[in-house]
Formats: structure tokens, C-alpha cells, sequence
């Protein structure tokens, strides 16, 4: 079986409060943008290694063994001991470590995938407590609409947000930041609208009210991503944002907005959806 994991954007993104497990307490509305990896998975021979994992597309560094595909299978492997070895084939398209949630979308489409080929019979609120021990954002990929996204980003409210009027550029400039360097540049702290409210507000509003907590600390440490949301602004956008703790930044334009020259070089990729 084959599926076609979807990325997010972050409509705003407070850091309200360091909670005592050691993660944060998070306001934001996860969208989700049809830019998209590939996911197979096929049965395997190989009994000695139940799960073998291969990629191409864009290169995966680190072992494989903590690629969140891979653990998708191991962490229903415990609770479903007769689990097959299986073959999982990603391809790689989504940016990493932009983000984006590529790598967590990747990782949840693994549960879904598993669930559906092998008849495990989960229900959504499984799947959610699975995705939810993968990572914070997880559990959003097991939606397929916009959510109001609280906690560690795993407690999920569907909220009416429509952008299919609209067209999304994804601009990633290929800078690595470091999440927890990031994390610790931050004061965070409670404020005074809801990113929830605001999102339902005109999309004209949100360049004014709508923002990312991370955008001052990390365009401070890099310049040029700045410069980029200013390019943004200047082609037209409506809204542009940094998304989650970045580098890639979108901007929201009128439909079917595209340009064919940008003044960033070469290694500045651009997706319009």
C-alpha cells in the first residue's frame, strides 16, 4: 500500500508557559499543505528484521532505527505481538527540519498505514494516543483539517480554517535551527488573544495580530529569513509567517500567484500550492 503524507504550516505559534516534564505549554493552528512525501509499505521475507526501512528523494541522515517510520512499526509491534516484518519505502520530498512536520507526518502515515493493511482495528482516539507517543505534532496527522493545537501540540480541536481560495508559497532556505536552542531563546508567557480567535478573524487582520514567538529570536540569529518574509510581503502576500520553529516561511497570496525570479540564489527553494 502506498500513501502520500501531507505537511503543515503553523497559523501563529505561542510558547505560553515551561511546564515541569520539561516541555512547553503551546498555542498554535496546525494547516495542512499538499506538499507531499511517499510512504510504501510492503510484507517482508526478512524474519530476522522485522521492519526493513529504505529511502530515496531528499537524503534522511541518522539511523534508521529512530526514524519515526520505523518506530511507528515498533511501538504497534508491542501491543501486536503476531505484527508481520514488513518493508517501509519513504521518498523523501517534504524539507527536513523546516518545520514543516514532514518527518512526523511520515511517522503517523506508518500507524495509519499499518492499521489499515494489517486490520488491527484501531479507532481515531488509538490512533491519536499512538501518535501522541511518537511526537507532539503527530497526532495532528491523524486529521486531515485545520486544529487548534494546545498542550504539547497534541491536544487537537478541528477549527473552520478554508485557504483553498488562497495560494501558499513554501520557501525554505536550507538554514538547520536548532529546536532547542530555539526553545531557550523564549520568555514564554501568556497573551492576551487567542490564537484560535484570531485565525477566525479576516486573513487580512492576521499580518497585524498573528505571530510566531519564534520569529524574533531565530531572524535576529539569521538575517536573511527576515529578509525573506519582507520578500514575501513585497510579492503580494496577505499573511507570511516563519513555520513552527523553521527556517521554512510561507506567504499567503491571491490564487495562482507564482514569480520566476528571486534575488536568494540557487539553494532557495520555493513550492507554490
Amino acid at each position: 500500500m502506498i500513501v502520500f503524507p501531507n505537511c503543515k504550516i503553523n497559523l501563529g505559534l505561542s510558547i505560553v508557559a515551561k511546564r515541569t516534564d520539561g516541555f512547553h505549554e503551546l498555542e498554535t493552528v496546525f494547516y495542512p499543505v499538499a506538499l507531499q512525501d511517499m510512504v510504501e509499505i510492503i510484507h517482508s521475507n526478512e524474519q530476522d528484521n522485522f521492519v526493513q526501512f529504505t529511502h530515496t528523494g531528499i537524503p534522511v541522515p541518522g539511523n534508521d532505527d529512530q526514524n519515526l517510520c520505523v518506530k511507528a512499526y515498533h511501538l504497534l509491534k508491542k501491543d501486536f505481538p503476531n505484527l508481520p516484518a514488513i518493508s517501509i519505502h519513504l521518498h523523501k520530498h517534504i524539507p527536513m527540519g523546516a518545520g514543516l512536520g514532514g518527518g512526523s507526518s511520515d511517522g503517523t502515515a506508518v500507524l495509519k498505514l499499518i492499521n489499515e493493511q494489517f486490520n488491527l482495528g484501531l479507532n481515531n482516539n488509538q490512533l491519536l494516543n499512538y501518535a501522541a507517543q511518537l511526537g507532539s505534532d503527530c497526532p495532528f496527522f491523524v486529521y486531515a483539517n485545520a486544529c487548534h493545537a494546545t498542550g504539547r501540540g497534541e491536544i487537537l480541536t478541528p477549527v473552520e480554517c478554508d485557504l483553498s481560495n488562497f495560494t501558499i508559497a513554501l520557501v525554505h532556505p536550507g538554514i538547520h535551527v536548532s529546536t532547542a536552542w530555539a526553545f531557550s531563546q523564549l520568555n514564554p508567557h501568556a497573551k492576551q488573544k487567542s490564537i484560535q480567535q484570531i485565525v477566525a478573524q479576516p486573513i487580512e487582520t492576521w499580518r497585524s495580530e498573528l505571530f510566531n514567538d519564534f520569529e524574533a529570536p531565530i531572524f535576529s540569529a539569521h538575517p536573511i529569513l527576515s529578509e525573506l518574509k519582507s520578500f514575501l510581503y513585497q510579492q503580494g502576500a496577505i499573511y507570511a509567517s516563519m513555520s513552527g520553529s523553521g527556517s521554512s516561511l510561507y506567504g499567503i497570496f491571491p490564487k495562482d500567484k507564482s514569480w520566476s525570479t528571486h534575488p536568494f540564489g540557487d539553494k532557495l527553494r520555493i513550492d507554490f500550492i
